[in-house]
């Protein structure tokens, strides 16, 4: 067994309690913030944080992925709801300095540790990563494979061989192992303890044995021959449509969460009543572009922006603004304490209820502060008059990537055309005349394409077949929802109600489609953490309105920057 450093090991953190109990961790923890980190019997040894919020003691259970050995990485990963470190360390130290949620659903906040008092007798790597995953056995039943040669009786511990008086305190990389045992998880053992236990009939020349395959048929890897599947022990590959229960572990987390088919609901499960609404927007951590304290519109920041965007195709942008847009609208990313919250599987569905408030309002300030976002970019170009063109063609064409058949990323594709259609922008009059001249295919594909298809959306005629629609337009119904007035004629506003209801009703239905479709859309792509950062809601607000202005109503908000906006237009390009 290879013995982690000292900052990794749970033993020197103060914070870390080792086994303990709820109620003696709930009688530490006197004040919000509090927190401390313990090992729960319950839960095989799992660590455990206890923060007390609000008045109330909360327990999160921190899943651990064992990995298979690498030089270079890690023996685990730990995470909390999405991201995943290294160590447990990491983990809280991301947590606490940040003050970031434990959880989105509860908003908790672990800010003050409480220490323990004496030493451990063993480190949390020793107990966990080595004894965890095999001692978590007995929890969930398991069927065991009858391909023991002779039909030789499996060796196994049970749950009444761990906790009976008498038991054995050999550790269980230590056991007898043969041929064609199951192993799930092989865990790194002492050289010499292993080959102490090896034994004639295993048929291993090596010290280390060889990780054996699962017993599960869906380890059958097609074969592009047509020959029958055969079963591949070196590189074990999960299906990402078998979701991994908490109390199992997998090998290894081969695909992005984006990437994992949504866990399935469960026909016979029982409605709850909605306790809250859900928010999808992540909190604000620190931010990697933007400072603690950052003031509106930074020079340096705009030009890091730039750069950053002028690095990617409008492809690759797509793609990053349909990821983002994606976990923004609940379709991607929702956990299952949110999909219980807010009673539905889905932010489509939950949009079109009434405690889906929040969500709608999230929608209506994301788009609003994308196409402001959008209109800065052509309206920030105090340069020569073509740089606005070039910016102006720029936008053009990433709303073609975002057009259905493409990304499909329909909410992207509204805030891109909402900026190109901003009175600030079209009454540019010299800058859309170098734009034609210049960019001509460009700007017909804006006029001929675009803009007919941007009008059939906001009507509720456009396209919505999650073939060609990874993200449907839902912004005509969020309005409707909201109590705002649709555009068109008076004479016409009865019958764009009745479709624009239409259209909410066949989203909410369609909604495992379009994550299907928005999942394969995303498949295999790795996003550049910056950029992704830089079209979350939250960094986008931060970047027009400082932090100190981002916590300003929104109305009032949206009121001021409409006139930098106008202020910045007139500069460009006075009127005669």
């Amino acid at each position: 067994m290879q013995v982690p450093q000292d900052e990794e090991d749970l033993a020197g953190q103060p914070w870390y309690h080792g086994p303990l109990s709820r109620e003696k961790a709930e009688a530490l923890l006197q004040q919000d913030g509090d927190f401390l980190v313990r090992a729960s019997r319950s839960r095989g040894g799992h660590p455990v944080i206890s923060c007390r919020w609000r008045g109330t003691t909360l327990h999160f259970e921190v899943f651990c992925v064992a990995l298979r050995p690498r030089p270079g990485r890690p023996t685990a990963l730990f995470q909390l709801e999405d991201e995943q470190f290294s160590s447990m360390p990491a983990l809280v130290h991301s947590y606490v300095t940040g003050q970031r949620p434990l959880s989105r659903a509860t908003g908790a906040v672990a800010s003050r540790p409480v220490t323990r008092q004496g030493p451990l007798q063993r480190s949390f790597s020793e107990d966990t990563l080595m004894d965890s995953p095999a001692r978590i056995e007995h929890f969930r039943a398991r069927k065991w494979s009858n391909s023991q040669p002779a039909d030789l009786e499996h060796v196994r511990w049970s749950g009444e061989d761990h906790s009976g008086p008498g038991a054995s305190t050999m550790p269980v990389s230590a056991l007898p192992r043969t041929g064609s045992d199951p192993v799930l998880l092989k865990v790194p053992a002492l050289l010499g303890t292993i080959a102490d236990s090896l034994r004639a009939s295993d048929g291993q020349l090596h010290a280390k044995a060889p990780t054996k395959p699962f017993r599960t048929p869906s380890l059958a890897l097609p074969d592009a021959s047509g020959r029958p599947p055969t079963y591949c022990e070196l590189v074990p590959q999960v299906p990402s449509a078998q979701g991994t229960r908490p109390g199992q572990r997998c090998p290894e987390p081969e695909a992005p969460w984006w990437e994992a088919q949504e866990e399935e609901e469960e026909e016979d499960r029982c409605f709850t009543r909605p306790q809250a609404e859900v928010s999808f927007c992540p909190p604000d951590n620190p931010s990697c572009l933007l400072g603690p304290r950052n003031r509106p519109l930074e020079p340096e920041v705009l030009h890091t922006l730039r750069g950053l965007f002028l690095e990617h195709h409008p492809g690759s942008t797509a793609l990053h603004l349909l990821l983002v847009d994606c976990q923004a609208a609940g379709l991607l990313g929702v956990t299952k304490v949110q999909r219980v919250a807010m009673g539905v599987a889905s932010g489509l569905e939950l949009l079109t209820l009434p405690h889906g408030h929040r969500l709608r309002l999230e929608l209506l300030e994301r788009h609003e502060a994308l196409a402001l976002a959008g209109a800065l970019v052509v309206l920030g170009c105090t340069g020569p008059l073509e740089e606005r063109a070039a910016a102006l063609r720029g936008l053009v064409e990433l709303a073609l990537a975002l057009r259905p058949g493409a990304a499909g990323d329909l909410p992207g594709l509204a805030a891109v055309m909402g900026a190109l259609l901003m009175p600030q922008v079209s009454r540019l009059e010299r800058t859309w005349r170098q734009f034609r001249r210049s960019h001509t295919q460009a700007a017909l594909a804006f006029e001929q394409e675009l803009k007919p298809l941007m009008r059939s959306l906001d009507e509720s005629t456009g396209p919505c077949d999650p073939g060609v629609v990874a993200l449907p337009h839902v912004a005509p119904a969020v309005r409707l929802l909201e109590g705002e007035e649709l555009p068109g004629p008076l004479d016409e506003s009865g019958e764009l109600l009745l479709r624009a209801l239409h259209r909410a009703r066949r989203v909410a239905r369609d909604a495992p489609k379009f994550r299907e479709a928005a999942a394969g859309r995303l498949r295999g792509f790795r996003p550049n953490p910056e950029l992704r950062e830089a079209l979350t809601t939250g960094f986008v607000r931060r970047l027009l309105w400082g932090s100190r202005g981002a916590g300003a109503p929104r109305a009032e908000r949206l009121e001021k920057f409409q006139r930098v906006l106008s202020v910045l237009s007139q500069r460009l390009e006075p009127d005669c």
